[in-house]
């Protein structure tokens, strides 16, 4: 009987002990302190949210480095050269753009607009022009019969320079406009293919043409320029130019009167030196050119070669069908005495007194 008491006593005690400890385990744990203000988690990045859903509606979309692409400054690349960090150009306008945008689209939009369009309506309104008056008046004539007795007009050499330097630039004017208004003109009329063959062999002809052209054409200079100085007498030639094509009354000049020596000065040595110049900048680009000169080059190389065109044309024009006898006395290198005395009456005067043979060093004389 004391036995059991004593059992009974301890269990009591024991449970007086645990009875705390089980309370305690089955209250909830205590929550921790909140976390101070300034340690709160950093608020999310709107613009890197949207860039996200951007590249979630639109694959590839990924403007933010786009727009420092395209801001023109340079970054870097192993490659050398002048702007190789540079992919795409900053923005610039030519003249006639409302707005700003990248330098090489303000340059295509400059070149397949006001050039394209003013520049063929200006060659098409040369031609127009150049064929009324042609059916209107004809050729200018002689008044008098032909003599029979020729006079040495262009010497072989000068013959040589002049045929060298036309037809290739020919070449290059029929080239050169196939590559300016080909994609308005030609291709709604001939389909990509074809199309596709004609402008890679102009352009091939166009870059393999121009270096015969360029030497042809310092020739040609050296040995014209010294009978196209300016004269005494030029100045009355523009006076009677009017008249003389209107009405065929001549007007006495030098070997060259001032409409060819006009022609030679702006057409053959301002304009052509240009296109050559220009030319070559666009050509060699390892030149380590930058693409804005490339592009302003390419400007002027078309606004010169309109230019010289509309020049040529006229050339072209009086110097076949426009005046009778021209183009054979540059074919032959002689002339009838006739026509020497009605087109070219001082030059033809020192030819018989023996002047121009001095002057000249082409020696030119009367053939009987």
């Amino acid at each position: 009987m004391h036995t059991l008491s004593r059992l009974a006593g301890w269990l009591i005690l024991a449970l007086a002990f645990a009875a705390p400890a089980a309370a305690q385990d089955r209250q909830p744990a205590a929550q921790p302190a909140a976390q101070p203000a300034q340690q709160a988690a950093p608020a999310a990045d709107p613009t890197k949210d949207l860039q996200q859903q951007r590249r979630i509606d639109q694959p590839g979309n990924n403007a933010p480095v786009w727009r420092d692409v395209r801001s023109g400054q340079p970054n870097y690349t192993s490659i050398p050269g002048r702007e190789a960090g540079v992919l795409i150009q900053a923005q610039a306008r030519f003249p006639g753009q409302d707005g700003m945008t990248t330098a090489g689209e303000a340059w295509r939009k400059f070149r397949n607009g006001p050039i394209t369009f003013y520049g063929g309506w200006l060659i098409v309104l040369a031609v127009l022009a150049i064929a009324a008056f042609y059916y209107t008046k004809g050729p200018l004539k002689l008044h008098d019969k032909p003599t029979g007795r020729m006079v040495e007009r262009f010497s072989l050499a000068e013959r040589w320079a002049h045929w060298t330097t036309a037809i290739s630039f020919c070449v290059l004017a029929v080239s050169g406009m196939i590559t300016l208004f080909g994609k308005h003109v030609l291709l709604p009329v001939m389909g990509y293919t074809l199309f596709a063959w004609l402008s890679a062999l102009a352009k091939n002809l166009h870059n393999f043409i121009a270096p015969l052209f360029i030497a042809s054409l310092v020739v040609l200079i050296v040995i014209y320029i010294k009978d196209n100085l300016p004269e005494k007498g030029d100045m009355a030639w523009f006076g009677g130019a009017f008249a003389m094509f209107w009405s065929g009354k001549h007007v006495p000049s030098g070997r060259f009167n001032a409409g060819e020596k006009v022609y030679f000065w702006i057409g053959v040595v301002a304009l052509c030196i240009t296109l050559s110049v220009t030319g070559v900048i666009m050509l060699f680009p390892n030149f380590e050119q930058l693409r804005t000169t490339m592009q302003q080059a390419n400007v002027i190389h078309a606004v010169s070669a309109v230019i010289m065109i509309l020049f040529a044309l006229g050339h072209i024009y009086v110097g076949t069908i426009g005046v009778e006898g021209a183009y054979g006395n540059m074919r032959d290198g002689v002339t009838d005495e006739t026509w020497a005395r009605e087109h070219h009456e001082l030059w033809y005067d020192d030819v018989k007194s023996g002047k121009a043979a001095a002057k000249s060093g082409a020696a030119p004389q009367i053939q009987h």
